[in-house]
């Protein structure tokens, strides 16, 4: 018993041990290539994992890893949730969720549709894979949109998509696997079990941010105003545990509890400059880390085994969703929204923006622990779709938002204009 717990207790250290050590020297090589670290830190998992070098093998904890993703999916939600104004979001609420429900639910049925006749599938397994992929991917957006000065309307829009669709996508894959395994699918239950999950979220997140932001404040009531920085790590621990044991999406209180920090002054919540600084540098430290570590760790787990047999019908799949499924889905969600008066520059961005990443390979490695059919081929999709939208669409974001006239520090131009330059 002891002997076992050493060798999992060593098995954790070394995995994060070589976690930095990789993800560091990738971070310099990323500049040197002019890719997005990103793409950097899984081309490096992929090196370092069962298929190449084997230095994070099967052995490695599963509960490290599993530690690894959770907690840096959730922080990494809420570092993005403190970047989004209230304002901007405001603006473009109707945007926001429709991408995040209607979105997520016509991905599910278009990309389900068309796999159950590509890979020979029944409808309920091809819609199920639909569901594991509809979501996109905070974790992936967040760092890549932190590395280009993208104006604040489409940058915190994207982000905010990708934190709230992350539930209605999970919801979606419970509920096709409760489908299967008891033969029966009610929308009114499933429907019922995503507003449950996204109330109980959205309460924990506010009430932890809330409490947690007077707690560190200058006030009378900020007791724990020395320990700020330690406080945010915190805040991302309580509330996304607490919403998970309550049923609610831990994830959304994350980000939920991200976004009343960071706009504590709409409050009347005042922390001094000296605290957010030394705040601010502790979140990108571990902000970095935990990138790498995401990313890394899923490299490790690309099974070529299973993609050598299904690559070419999981490519394609990939292909409609980035070429066909999501610009009809930001065209149907964006449209409507004469609020948020969105340019045909902005559209463009947003129907090339999409990238896949943690949430759906955490849903394709429980499907695959449950022992679903066809799991083999729902984990090709998705890996192929990490692999496929990091590479492509992360590489080429700050290019494309270049080239239509997006960052902040471009000069107006004319949708004409742009136009002519894309083609």
């Amino acid at each position: 018993m002891e002997t076992s717990l050493i060798a999992s207790t060593n098995s954790i250290l070394s995995l994060f041990a070589i976690v930095l050590i990789t993800g560091m020297i990738l971070g310099k090589l990323s500049g040197f290539f002019r890719l997005p670290d990103v793409v950097m830190f899984l081309i490096g998992g992929i090196l370092i994992g069962p298929f190449f070098l084997d230095l994070v093998g099967t052995n490695v904890s599963t509960i490290g890893e599993q530690l690894l993703l959770t907690f840096g999916s959730a922080f990494i939600l809420y570092d993005g949730g403190r970047v989004v104004r209230l304002n901007i979001l405001n603006s473009v609420k109707m945007t926001v969720g429709l991408l995040a429900i209607l979105g997520v639910a016509l991905t599910t049925l278009i990309t389900g549709f068309v796999a159950a006749r590509i890979f020979y599938i029944d409808p309920e397994y091809a819609l199920l894979l639909g569901a594991v992929i509809a979501s996109t991917d905070p974790a992936t957006l967040v760092p890549v949109f932190k590395s280009i000065s993208l104006r604040e309307k489409i940058k915190q829009t994207i982000i905010s998509e990708s934190a709230f669709n992350d539930a209605a996508g999970a919801i979606l894959v419970f509920s096709i696997i409760a489908a299967i395994q008891n033969g029966t699918f009610s929308v009114d239950s499933s429907l019922s079990l995503l507003a449950y999950m996204i109330v109980w979220g959205v309460i924990v997140g506010a009430l932890t941010g809330i409490i947690l932001s007077f707690a560190i404040s200058d006030g009378k009531a900020g007791i724990l105003h020395e320990y700020a920085p330690l406080v945010s790590i915190l805040a991302v621990i309580i509330s996304y545990v607490l919403s998970e044991n309550l049923g609610g999406s831990g994830y959304m209180a994350a980000f939920i509890t991200g976004l009343v920090c960071g706009n504590k002054s709409e409050l009347d919540i005042f922390v001094s400059k000296n605290s957010s600084l030394i705040q601010t540098n502790v979140r990108d430290t571990l902000s970095t880390m935990l990138r790498m570590a995401i990313f890394i760790i899923l490299g490790t787990a690309v099974d070529f085994t299973v993609l050598a047999m299904y690559w070419k019908q999981s490519l394609q799949i990939v292909l409609l969703l980035i070429f066909v499924v999501r610009p009809l889905t930001v065209l149907l969600c964006a449209l409507p929204d004469k609020k948020a008066k969105w340019t045909l520059r902005e559209i463009l961005f947003m129907c090339w923006v999409r990238e896949t990443g943690v949430i759906p390979a955490a849903l394709s490695g429980m499907i695959a622990a449950m022992q679903i059919p066809h799991s083999g081929i729902i984990s090709s999709v998705v890996f192929m779709t990490i692999l496929v939208t990091l590479l492509l669409q992360a590489s080429t974001t700050q290019a494309l938002a270049q080239r239509l006239g997006l960052l902040e520090d471009n000069c107006e131009t004319s949708e004409s204009h742009v136009l002519r330059k894309i083609i």
